[in-house]
């Protein structure tokens, strides 16, 4: 099975909601945030592995708790993706955390900071201008 074939992207697509699921209703460990989300899988072309990309929202000791939190129910998980998805080989599941949504709400803040220093430049330039006049 070719890495980007249709059967792959289907694969990765059902791993994705059931690890969501998962995580989301069934797993009660403290140390996973609530606000967790499971970002993007990539499920390796021979099915034995999984790297799920997870966003929490939330300070660093919150992702690193949440982190450790998955790592410590990855037998779990995998158990009841065995039993949720019907796969030849379940894969050995690897959490990476996600900071792309991080950066984005950081870059549009800097960009908002931006505008709003161009406007109040621009808004200055202007009464001085009319002052000189």
């Amino acid at each position: 099975m070719r890495k980007n074939s249709v059967k792959n992207t289907r694969i990765n697509g059902e791993v994705q909601r059931v690890l969501a699921e998962i995580i989301r209703g069934e797993i009660k460990d403290p140390r996973i945030a609530p606000m967790t989300s499971v970002v993007a899988v990539e499920v390796a072309p021979d099915l034995k592995t999984c790297k799920a990309w997870i966003s929490v929202l939330g300070d660093e000791k919150t992702q690193a708790d949440t982190l450790a939190g998955l790592r410590s129910a990855e037998g779990y998980i995998r158990g009841q993706l065995a039993r949720t998805v019907n796969l030849r080989n379940t894969p050995q599941i690897h959490f990476i955390m996600d900071q792309s949504i991080a950066y984005g709400v950081n870059m549009s803040k800097r960009i908002e900071e931006v505008v709003a220093s161009d406007r109040k430049a621009a808004a200055s330039d202007k009464r001085n201008e009319d002052e000189e006049n």
